[in-house]
């Protein structure tokens, strides 16, 4: 949770390209990021891997209209719609992008680059997928409320097991973090809703003071024990964050398939 997925890059960016809300230079910078460089393999048609300008430009001839984010974890399929193939695929990796309007998905393949792995490679390796809903994702309403109960939560148990993630030392730790995530970036791109960068913006916050907490070094306790407790006790918070994630990067495509411009 404390990184921002590329997946989230992908389909935010992606689907403010497909909007025509950006140029495919500026899409494909801030998907991008800071990793050296990213291909895709496997469109049809491409024998070999190709550039995002090219592999997004392709998809939209294919009859791609948006894309779609999928944050799965093990028990958890959030976002998937299956074949169990590319679940399985999407569920090692943590991330995919699901393609709306056409029956592909994408899952990255993340290497090192160069020597001192000073930047990663990225391969967005495009696979079938099932023409169905998404597993298990919110409306942008219910994401926000559920978020601020969790955040609540989090703190009640935060205080409860004596962890200094629920005071100053966890706030300065949030801050420093969301200073550097966010030097440089826009929450979300261009065409997103307020309602979907708020919603991201507090699922990120609650993120990272789950991080922080299970962190051996901040709070009292500092065993593999206490810390294993932590995170069991934080898992329902960790994955209400996911959901809200998944409900803002989605919110595009779902607002769009009802209608609302």
């Amino acid at each position: 949770m404390l990184s921002e997925p590329r997946a989230g890059r992908l389909a935010a960016w992606g689907n403010a390209l497909l909007a025509g809300l950006v140029s495919p230079d500026d899409a494909v910078l801030a998907i991008v990021g800071t990793d050296a460089v990213h291909r895709v393999e496997g469109l049809p048609d491409e024998p070999g891997q190709v550039g995002l300008t090219l592999a997004l430009g392709r998809l939209r001839t294919l009859g791609v209209s948006a894309l779609r984010v999928a944050l799965p974890a093990p028990g958890h399929p959030l976002g998937l719609s299956g074949p169990p193939e590319f679940n399985a695929r999407a569920l090692e990796a943590e991330e995919a992008v699901v393609c709306h309007g056409a029956a592909f998905g994408l899952v990255p393949d993340v290497y090192e680059a160069g020597p001192g792995h000073v930047r990663d490679e990225v391969v967005w390796h495009v696979l079938p997928v099932r023409e169905a809903p998404p597993a298990d994702v919110p409306s942008l309403g219910e994401a926000e409320r559920e978020l601020a109960e969790a955040l609540r939560e989090a703190t009640e148990v935060l205080t409860r097991l004596d962890v200094a993630g629920s005071g100053p030392v966890a706030e300065a730790a949030i801050d420093a973090y969301r200073a550097r995530a966010e030097r440089g970036r826009e929450v979300l791109a261009p065409g997103y809703p307020p309602r979907a960068v708020r919603v991201l913006e507090l699922a990120q916050r609650v993120g990272t003071l789950i991080a922080v907490a299970t962190e051996s070094g901040h709070g009292g306790a500092v065993s593999s024990s206490e810390i294993s407790a932590r995170r069991e006790a934080l898992r329902p918070v960790e994955r209400t964050a996911r959901r809200a994630q998944v409900a803002a990067y989605n919110s595009v495509v779902e607002e769009r398939e009802r209608g609302v411009r």
